[in-house]
């Protein structure tokens, strides 16, 4: 007896949480877009690729839905059939999470010193993940159902799913201990470089936790389609976590300025500007037949910090070496 809420409720679900999604990667785009009309010529390329690449997958995901639901409608037994469209969505997300992979094994590089030791693996396993995901959508393209999918080429889509988790938990580890060993040498960005790490910490962990669940699911419940549902929304998780972490920048920016800029001590000394202050209204009381004077100096300094712009436009002896973009600090700050 099939389950309807297990099976096409799951999909319809996926369908409408996925649509959310690909509705916010959207608005991210034209966020980025906006913001950033000079940015570098390949950040602009990938955000261009990743809203087209996302618009395909939702269209797939439309066309799975209406196919489950409108041409085989009241028809239990076409619930074991794969269309192609829902294949599809297997490689479109595969080719989706590989992007935002490789997007962020280029900042660990960088921040790395350039160091392959450690990006090389990231790149090799992103790439196995994706090579699985190929070969998941072209066997179920074949096989044209479930059951026998299930039966010969399980651990395949288990082997995609797995590797996509563990190069998130690497991607999480390293670009977090890279950039905790900058903030040693460069203490005035420390605001930005823990701001940077919360935002890896987040967006790794939520397409992490998506990925997990989606697999768990196919283990433990292969005979339903809720693991489907899962996997339709992962694609739009990495799109959005790749563009949330192109649009912080400026607000990084603006808020390193101000931070610059303040006169005020540290929130870690809130007790002692406290204690200043009610010192201060003290004295006022004690004295109140002295001569108040007032003084009112009132500084405003406003600028703008672009570190790619200034980057790309300010010539300098050390922009000749072939190793000078793999400094840390100018990845920081491409990061900000």
């Amino acid at each position: 007896m099939v389950s309807v809420p297990a099976t096409y409720g799951a999909i319809l679900v996926g369908g409408f949480l996925a649509a959310a999604l690909s509705g916010i990667v959207t608005v991210q785009s034209f966020i980025y877009f906006k913001l950033y009309p000079t940015d570098l010529v390949w950040r602009k390329v990938i955000v261009a690729v990743i809203w087209i690449l996302d618009s395909i997958h939702t269209a797939l995901v439309c066309a799975s839905i209406w196919i489950y639901l409108i041409n085989n409608f009241g028809d239990s037994s076409k619930i074991n059939d794969i269309p192609e469209t829902v294949a599809m969505t297997i490689a479109l997300t595969a080719i989706l999470t590989f992007i935002v992979h490789c997007f962020f094994a280029h900042r660990i590089h960088k921040l790395s010193r350039c160091n392959w030791y450690i990006t090389g693996p990231i790149l090799a396993i992103a790439f196995l993940r994706l090579c699985a995901a190929s070969v998941t959508t072209a066997e179920m393209i074949h096989l044209k159902t479930f059951s026998e999918f299930r039966q010969e080429f399980r651990w395949v889509f288990t082997l995609g799913l797995a590797l996509s988790s563990l190069v998130d938990v690497l991607i999480a580890i390293f670009l977090c201990y890279s950039l905790r060993a900058t903030r040693k040498a460069s203490s005035s960005m420390d605001y930005v470089i823990n701001s940077v790490i919360l935002y890896t910490l987040e967006n790794n962990s939520l397409t992490s936790a998506a990925t997990v669940i989606s697999m768990v699911c196919w283990l433990v419940m292969p005979t339903n389609l809720i693991f489907m549902g899962l996997h339709f929304v992962i694609s739009k998780l990495y799109a959005n976590s790749l563009l949330a972490t192109l649009n912080a920048r400026k607000q990084l920016r603006q808020e390193r300025a101000q931070r610059g800029l303040s006169g005020e001590l540290p929130l870690a000394f809130p007790g002692l500007v406290n204690r200043f202050r009610s010192d201060q209204r003290d004295t006022s009381r004690m004295d109140p037949i002295g001569t108040k004077l007032e003084i009112n100096v009132e500084k405003t300094v406003q600028y703008e910090v672009d570190a790619d712009t200034m980057t790309r436009h300010s010539p300098s002896p050390s922009s000749t070496s072939p190793k000078a973009s793999c400094h840390p600090s100018e990845v920081i700050s491409q990061m900000a």
